[in-house]
């Protein structure tokens, strides 16, 4: 019985490890208040400043960066760059 225990006990320890090990593979995301941060910053100067939040908020959390500035510069973040919406144009600002 005790050798059974320690077996059970040993497979779940190695399980929850290896769990944890792939777990640290994902990309983490950035925090939301990182992005509501930089895309305050971006948008500060957009006409329509709640799309431009909200576009610009979908795009930090795909792409992990927001190009500094508040238009252009988006070769800074290719994947920002190259983000299209379904009319094939720029999603993000």
């Amino acid at each position: 019985m005790k050798l059974a225990l320690a077996t059970l006990l040993l497979v779940s320890l190695v399980l929850s490890s290896s769990l944890h090990a792939m777990a640290g593979g994902l990309s983490p995301q950035p925090a939301p208040s990182s992005c509501d941060t930089k895309c305050g910053a971006r948008c500060k100067d957009a006409g329509v400043k709640d799309r431009c939040l909200k576009y610009c908020g979908i795009c930090c959390q795909k792409c992990q960066c927001v190009p500094s500035g508040t238009y252009g510069n988006k070769l800074e973040c290719p994947c920002y760059n190259d983000m299209k919406n379904s009319k094939g144009t720029a999603k993000c600002p």
